[in-house]
């Protein structure tokens, strides 16, 4: 292979990717990216020839310099950023500033982290006398980062003996049925092992992962690169020039930098796709029977024909159907839910959360002016950096999970009140990496050690070395001090020194008792507590007393087989003293809900974020069905009253302590994802070039291009635009789209228009196009 045809190859590895079989967004965006990259080459050949033609002789060099280069900034995913790159050491001397002597840098820093997924392509495994092939075609992939687990199907035995099995992801509890595939072979006169069909998908599972990003800003990014690279070229040279090496040196740099501004454009085109607002879909509302109030209206839900499967969900999800604060679910009601809705003046406020499928930057990226600076506290609790909870390259654990999270912080700024709390909660994988990213994005007020003892598996006497029983959570603020009501624990004067759990006390009064419900052989009792400083005291940032109950009925009352999941009564705490009645609270990686949950049931608003299956009314662990997070907060509106995880009715204990009763409102829905989009989008590369003047590097490529125009129909007769956003998705929710887009709450929304609350009224049956612009083209 030629030094030309190993530079061609490697440019358009940078910006094509490998290949890649299936059907997905990224699939497409990789096809769409070959079709230009295929005229770029065409030009970029002929710009060659005519520089070279002054230096012949320089072409060979010219070519094995570029490859040289560009090569270091190949990744198999098409992102561009450090892979192989010996000098990219000295980009340290930028990290430091006359403000920071010390600054977190990681070899990602500059990129968005999209997702992590393998690239699978066809593939024929053969070991023994067996043939396996393996057909990806129709396989579906990842959305975003939630974990799927592969399915595999039998479909059918080749001419050439290779037994062929379809892939796919799993959804809603599909799993392989190794049963039913040897069954099916058996038909087809071959025995075979289960121990071989686990050989042949493990071996087919090993084909590579890599993981997706986005550089923010890939011009300069490359062009710094270049300079560095090129200066470290030119003073490993000799020190005097003549002038012909320095003609053959301005080719180099001009052709390199014609190529960084063709790239570029890609790229700056992903970031806007990437951070473009996403569509409202699939919306729906949660509330219970008892904020009804118009009797006819109640009447007509118990008379609607879909009134049957609204009971049957009841039963699955354990609620009894007598229960004055059964939660109606309006997916079941669509043609009386504005009905519902007009029952309220004020609608966004009248909701008491909103819960959000979606990946969490897109989420908190397109929700951000309708909530910005009215969130009191976040709290959350990311994967860890453990290389098993968090789909990522071990390799690129660190820089991956850095990037993760550092782009979702710096968003999370905009969200909190001035006085706001973010709670950052991690174990000792990430502890050390997340204070420095606290301190890039926040103020830094405690760093709090949790005692987890009692939730972490193994607790067991033959364990190899010290036990690990604590988790930090990092408190941060983001400009004035944080608004705080202060805990303190109060101490029984008959056992003294014993916790028995912890209060809000705005204001202690000499000489008064003060009393608290207290576990006592597994018996809820109210003792009074006195006042005195022998009695009560100060939380300090050890918490070692949340689990003020015995730990084995927290297992029976509240796991719902999610390893990581939080007791209520540390995020009680957390909430309590951070937030008052009616304080917005958010997490963004909320799994099975307990943040959300634990703010209704302490009468505070919430937003919850969850992009995968735990999102759901149940999600499915290799087909075994469990409760998720939209289930879950179904079930505690209707006051969890024998709510449990396994088959012994009780309460969970902060419903207990506090004497929740239920009740809510609340809304869920989906987002449009960065997948989703790259599925729709539509590019028209027939005028590539065409434009007359200036270099077609530089010209934005994409100006003219469709992208989701599809969604206007033009009158040229009329001069009018007419917006169908039913031709992008089913089941646009055109109001809270408009919401987040113009950062207004919703007061009210009637079959023609919605009113904001400001006043601002909007036609739904004749949409301005002007203002879903950024929605559609960008």
């Amino acid at each position: 292979m030629t030094k030309e045809q190993k530079f061609y190859n490697a440019l358009g590895d940078i910006f094509v990717g490998a290949k890649i079989e299936g059907e997905s967004g990224f699939v497409n965006l990789m096809r769409i990216k070959s079709g230009y990259y295929s005229k770029i080459k065409e030009h970029l050949e002929k710009d060659i020839a005519e520089k070279l033609k002054k230096y012949p002789k320089f072409r060979e060099e010219l070519f094995d310099k570029l490859y040289s280069f560009f090569s270091r900034y190949f990744t198999r995913s098409g992102s561009i950023y450090f892979n192989q790159t010996p000098f990219y050491h000295n980009v340290y001397e930028k990290v430091y500033t006359d403000e920071k002597d010390v600054i977190l840098f990681w070899k990602t820093n500059m990129l968005y982290y999209v997702k992590s997924d393998r690239i699978f392509n066809n593939l024929l495994v053969e070991f023994d006398d067996y043939k396996f092939f393996f057909d990806v075609s129709k396989l579906e992939h990842k959305r975003a980062n939630e974990k799927r687990t592969l399915v595999y199907e039998f479909k059918n035995i080749r001419k050439d003996g290779a037994i062929v099995f379809e892939i796919s992801y799993s959804e809603r509890g599909r799993i392989t049925k190794i049963d039913e595939i040897k069954k099916a072979l058996k038909k087809k006169n071959i025995k075979i092992k289960e121990e071989d069909l686990e050989r042949a998908f493990n071996t087919f599972e090993k084909q590579s992962e890599v993981d997706y990003f986005i550089n923010k800003n890939a011009k300069e990014f490359l062009k710094e690169q270049f300079k560095l690279w090129l200066y470290q070229y030119v003073y490993a040279e000799e020190s005097e020039w003549p002038k012909e090496r320095i003609g053959q040196l301005q080719i180099l740099k001009d052709i390199a930098n014609k190529i960084i501004d063709f790239i570029a454009q890609f790229e700056d085109e992903l970031v806007k796709i990437w951070n473009k607002p996403k569509f409202v879909k699939n919306s729906n509302y949660v509330i219970t029977l008892d904020r009804i109030k118009d009797k006819k209206l109640v009447e007509k839900i118990r008379k609607h024909k879909n009134f049957s499967q609204q009971v049957r969900e009841w039963k699955e999800l354990g609620i009894d159907k007598n229960n004055p604060r059964v939660p109606i679910d309006t997916k079941y009601f669509k043609d009386l839910e504005l009905e519902i809705l007009g029952l309220f003046d004020d609608l966004d406020n009248a909701l008491d959360g909103w819960l959000i499928k979606s990946e969490n930057y897109q989420a908190l990226n397109t929700i951000l002016p309708k909530f910005r600076e009215k969130v009191q506290t976040i709290y959350i609790d990311p994967p860890f950096n453990t290389g098993t909870d968090f789909d990522y390259i071990d390799r690129f654990q660190d820089s991956s999970w850095l990037s993760l999270l550092d782009n979702r912080l710096e968003l999370s700024k905009g969200f909190l009140k001035k006085n706001g709390s973010l709670f950052l909660h991690l174990d000792e994988n990430a502890n050390y990496l997340g204070r420095k990213l606290i301190s890039n994005n926040f103020n830094l007020k405690r760093e709090i050690v949790w005692y987890s003892g009692g939730a972490t598996p193994g607790f067991k006497i033959k364990a190899p070395n010290y036990l690990r029983s604590h988790d930090i959570i990092f408190w941060a603020y983001k400009e004035n001090e944080p608004k705080f009501i202060k805990p303190f624990i109060l101490r029984n004067k008959k056992e003294k020194g014993f916790n028995l759990g912890w209060l809000d006390l705005l204001e202690l009064k000499e000489g008064k008792d003060y009393s608290i419900e207290v576990w006592k052989n597994n018996k809820l009792v109210r003792e009074k507590i006195f006042d005195s400083k022998d009695y009560i005291k100060a939380v300090e940032d050890v918490w070692n007393n949340i689990y003020s109950f015995n730990y084995s009925e927290l297992r029976e009352t509240e796991s719902l087989g999610f390893q990581t999941q939080k007791p209520e009564n540390l995020l009680r705490r957390i909430i309590q003293s951070t937030t008052e009645t009616d304080d917005l609270v958010l997490d963004y990686f909320v799994g099975l809900g307990t943040t959300s949950v634990v703010a209704h049931k302490l009468k505070r608003k919430w937003i919850g974020v969850e992009m995968g299956d735990y999102f759901n009314e149940f999600w499915f662990d290799e087909g075994e069905k469990k409760l998720g997070a939209l289930g879950r907060m179904k079930i505690v509106l209707s006051g969890d009253q024998k709510f449990t995880a396994v088959n012994k009715p009780r309460r969970p204990h902060l419903s207990k302590d506090i004497n929740w009763q239920g009740g809510g409102f609340f809304k869920y829905y989906e987002l449009e994802q960065y997948e989703d989009t790259l599925r729709k989008v539509k590019y028209e590369d027939s005028t590539l070039f065409e434009v007359p003047g200036g270099s077609p590097y530089q010209q934005y490529v994409f100006l003219k291009d469709k992208k989701l125009l599809d969604a206007l129909e033009i009158d040229y007769k009329n001069n009018k635009v007419k917006v169908d956003l039913s031709k992008l998705y089913p089941d646009i929710d055109i109001a809270e789209t408009l919401s987040h887009l113009l950062g207004k709450y919703i007061k009210r929304i009637t079959p023609n228009e919605v009113e904001f609350e400001d006043g601002e009224k909007i036609n739904l049956k004749d949409l301005d196009y002007k203002l879903i612009k950024p929605l559609i083209w960008w």
